[in-house]
């Protein structure tokens, strides 16, 4: 299969990608889509064996569910059932990088191998204007994790998902890098608590003002047998090797870098990439996932400065814990 690649430049030239990654929805195939956060690979999630080509395409186990998108909160609340505390961070988060883990609504219609036979749905409303008219232009919930394959890098630019997916995507809607450049918060809501799977696009404190609580964090057994994706031990993960929290740079490694001054060592690194010479956390969150990749070429050892555990730097040091596991 040959891939079509449209690029995304806000006119109305976009209608004839839009329609052209709406046909191949409609006929089971993948298309890689933009988001706010990064690109995602998107199949109708009522069609099993659409699904099961995301999984193909990917490489990716079986019990590791989706996120659904969806193009509004009416949309989410067909095959999701909110609670107050849902609704209050529906109502404050959406559209926007926020996925909510919700009891299902029975005969939604949604592929068991979306939600991997739990009770539970991942899903959200993207900000991003290109997913919002593909999503608006098929009419269905779209299955749509990151566009790489599994356990690598996501991916933040038309090129990542060409380099790592080739051909078995169909569609590629090429709207340059993705502004956030770091995944949805996942969160997961009952009754009585909401509990934090995966930190992200939304800091913790955001949440917390919303809901009037703390946080809960996940299980210990949610790595195991995940409710959401990114939740296992090992993730994100460039080929090379990452040292975390490096206070220098040894001989033959690159230097992810965050923040001035450099560390001693670093007039030797193979290749030195900074997140953010002023050491703002938002920057250093879209350039991350590029960085990596880009060091990745260079070299198989990568010294990672320390990154504060505050607003997004709580994201960016989980993406970095989970890709050195």
């Amino acid at each position: 299969m040959v891939t079509r690649r449209y690029p995304m430049t806000g006119d109305s030239a976009d209608a004839a990608g839009i329609d052209a990654a709406a046909e191949a929805i409609a006929a089971g195939m993948l298309v890689a889509m933009p988001t706010e956060t990064v690109y995602g690979l998107a199949a109708d999630a009522t069609n099993a064996a659409a699904v099961a080509r995301i999984f193909a395409a990917k490489g990716r186990p079986r019990f590791n569910p989706l996120i659904v998108h969806v193009s509004s909160p009416e949309a989410a609340e067909r095959i999701a059932i909110f609670t107050p505390k849902a609704l209050s961070l529906a109502a404050a988060f959406w559209p926007g990088p926020l996925t909510l883990v919700l009891k299902s609504v029975p005969g939604s219609g949604i592929a068991d191998l979306v939600t991997a036979g739990l009770d539970t749905i991942a899903v959200r409303v993207p900000a991003h204007p290109v997913a919002q008219a593909l999503l608006t232009r098929c009419g269905r919930p779209l299955a749509a994790p990151s566009a790489n394959r599994s356990g690598h890098v996501s991916a933040t630019s038309a090129e990542d998902v060409a380099a790592d997916l080739g051909e078995a995507v169909a569609v590629i809607l090429d709207a340059g890098p993705t502004p956030l450049g770091i995944e949805s918060t996942i969160v997961a809501v009952a009754d009585s608590e909401v509990r934090l799977l995966r930190p992200g696009g939304v800091t913790r404190q955001a949440i917390e003002a919303v809901i009037g609580e703390r946080l809960r964090e996940a299980g210990p057994g949610d790595s195991e047998t995940p409710q959401a994706p990114g939740m296992l031990a090992q993730h994100y993960a460039p080929a090379a090797a990452l040292r975390l929290d490096a206070r220098d740079v040894r001989p033959d490694e690159a230097l992810l870098a965050f923040g001035l001054p450099l560390p001693p060592g670093a007039e030797r690194a193979r290749a030195v990439i900074n997140l953010s010479e002023r050491g703002d956390l938002v920057e250093a969150a879209a350039h991350l996932f590029g960085a990596l990749r880009a060091l990745d070429r260079v070299s198989d050892r990568i010294a990672v400065m320390p990154i504060p555990e505050e607003g997004l730097g709580e994201a960016i040091n989980d993406r970095l814990r989970r890709g050195a596991a």
